[in-house]
């Protein structure tokens, strides 16, 4: 099996049979009858996954890595808060009549800051960094801006992305490694989604600043499983699992503004049966 199947798995089991439950407490969610839509969670999730040695793919299930990928560019490269900029539907439930999120997400992208190098959006910040001063701890993107939480449709679920480069024992090109930051994720809807689009993402950055990726850390402040997803994740840890599938960049990009959901794919990807019609709460 891949590595990401491996974490996913024993981090599922560890939710199922550790986690403490939301029945029967005030929650927010709901499902689409207006039922409260409760959870078994589990605080503070760590998992790592190293990017040199393949790329965090579960084979459970397949996980379409051009969809991933532009959701993730619509976020990080267009700074969009439109639905209709990119291809998928997953956030219809949160746009308005105008197919706006409201100041969420690629909109926080967006926004320019006054730095002693001039006026700069975080996503070209951290390139700016990434180039010139590698070695900085300060190497960050957040968008959970306090002061436009309230126009914001759904407060960001994965608000933080860190960028920290070491330099090999042996080589001289540098190893970018990032951390992203998730106050919650839905594990059945989104982890393996999360998961591959960010590692994407590294891979992106690593290749526009010239260097190589390592290690992708990713921590969940509330990793939980819905109770109508319990059966089904149930039976997709029980299911035969691949080897991880071959990552494949166009190799020729290395402006982070030129790259399209086609300059992705997987080659040699086996994968178990879909999972069909998953609810979502909202």
């Amino acid at each position: 099996m891949s590595a990401a199947d491996e974490i996913f798995i024993r981090m599922c089991k560890d939710i199922l049979e550790n986690g403490t439950s939301t029945e029967g407490e005030k929650v927010r969610p709901r499902w689409e009858d207006g039922t409260s839509a409760y959870t078994i969670k589990q605080f503070g999730v760590v998992n790592r996954y190293d990017l040199s040695k393949e790329f965090p793919a579960i084979t459970l299930r397949r996980t379409p890595i051009k969809s991933a990928v532009d959701e993730l560019l619509w976020i990080w490269q267009k700074k969009s808060d439109n639905v209709n900029d990119f291809d998928g539907h997953i956030w219809d439930a949160w746009a308005d009549e105008n197919g706006s999120i409201g100041k969420a997400y690629g909109y926080q992208m967006g926004v320019k800051h006054k730095y002693k190098e001039g006026m700069m959006d975080q996503v070209d910040r951290v390139i700016y960094d990434l180039k010139n001063n590698p070695y900085s701890r300060r190497i960050l993107t957040n968008i959970y801006v306090h002061q436009d939480l309230s126009e914001m449709n759904l407060y960001p679920c994965a608000y933080s992305m860190t960028f920290n480069v070491t330099k090999p024992k042996d080589g001289d090109k540098l190893v970018l490694n990032t951390i992203l930051n998730q106050r919650s994720q839905d594990i059945l809807a989104a982890n393996a989604w999360n998961v591959a689009q960010y590692a994407a993402l590294t891979h992106m950055m690593a290749q526009c600043c010239d260097m190589q990726v390592g290690q992708f850390v990713h921590v969940i402040a509330d990793a939980h499983i819905y109770d109508r997803h319990v059966p089904v994740i149930k039976e997709l840890i029980q299911r035969e699992a691949y080897p991880a599938p071959k990552f494949v960049m166009n190799p020729d990009i290395k402006d982070f503004y030129k790259f399209t959901k086609d300059d992705f794919a997987f080659e040699d990807y086996k994968y178990g049966p879909p999972v069909d019609k998953i609810p979502v709460a909202i």
